[in-house]
């Protein structure tokens, strides 16, 4: 009867989940036009590079950068502290990447690129 219980699991119940677990996700991306806005450089973080801007309301935000484009790389080391509280006209876009999970649920994570910096 053993034999027969691990008969049926090796063969019908263990590739059961092992087919299921293994869905494909397709992302798609949302580009969005660029945008630019001034900004004073705070760092770098393990999550991308941060500016400070200002709303138009006066309150402060921060952008946060997980893409830098090779241009703006090669140009500014902005991995070294030279450029902190420096400020500068901020040119880049934002893009959505919209992945479906296992269950067919929709989750949005919001991708940054810097395009360009000018320093002011």
């Amino acid at each position: 009867m053993k034999t027969l219980y691990f008969i049926i699991a090796v063969f019908f119940i263990i590739p059961l989940f092992s087919f299921t677990s293994f869905k494909t996700v397709t992302p798609f991306v949302v580009s969005q036009e660029t945008i630019t806005v001034e900004g004073t450089y705070d760092g770098h973080e393990d999550y991308g590079y941060n500016f400070i801007s200002i709303h138009d309301n006066g309150d402060e935000y921060t952008l946060t950068f997980q893409k830098v484009e090779e241009a703006v790389s090669n140009e500014f080391d902005l991995n070294s502290d030279l450029f902190i509280g420096t400020k500068f006209k901020v040119t880049y876009k934002t893009d959505t990447i919209v992945t479906k999970d296992s269950d067919g649920y929709e989750d949005e994570n919001i991708i940054h690129t810097l395009l360009k910096l000018e320093k002011l």
